[in-house]
């Protein structure tokens, strides 16, 4: 029976779930971690996560690319993956601040298969 369910797509997409919501919820606390930073409301300042996001997007931006995007498709999921990766990392550095911010404190639904 795991056999069909590894070979199940929706499986699958349910399993990556956990982490695009993770890239969801550090897209969208970034900017105003940011603005409480700034305006000191917010120490310490949590410059791992500044770090992992600004190396996200310089490779987004960059022409140099693990395959390049000749290679069409595959180019483009050599970035969604990269940055998506880096994008986690910012998530797990933002947990004192969801934690001050009293912002969904428990972690993304993890699938247990």
């Amino acid at each position: 029976m795991s056999i069909f369910k590894r070979l199940n797509p929706f499986s699958r997409l349910t399993a990556r779930a956990g982490a695009l919501s993770r890239i969801a919820r550090a897209l969208k606390l970034f900017a105003p971690m940011c603005a409480d930073v700034i305006k000191g409301r917010y120490r310490p300042v949590p410059w791992s996560a500044f770090v992992w996001m600004a190396l996200a997007l310089v490779y987004l931006v960059s022409p140099l690319d693990l395959i390049p995007e000749v290679f069409l498709l595959i180019g483009m999921v050599d970035d969604v993956v990269i940055v998506g990766w880096l994008l986690t990392k910012v998530d797990n550095s933002l947990e004192d601040y969801r934690r001050w911010k009293a912002v969904d404190i428990d972690p993304p639904m993890q699938n247990p298969g």
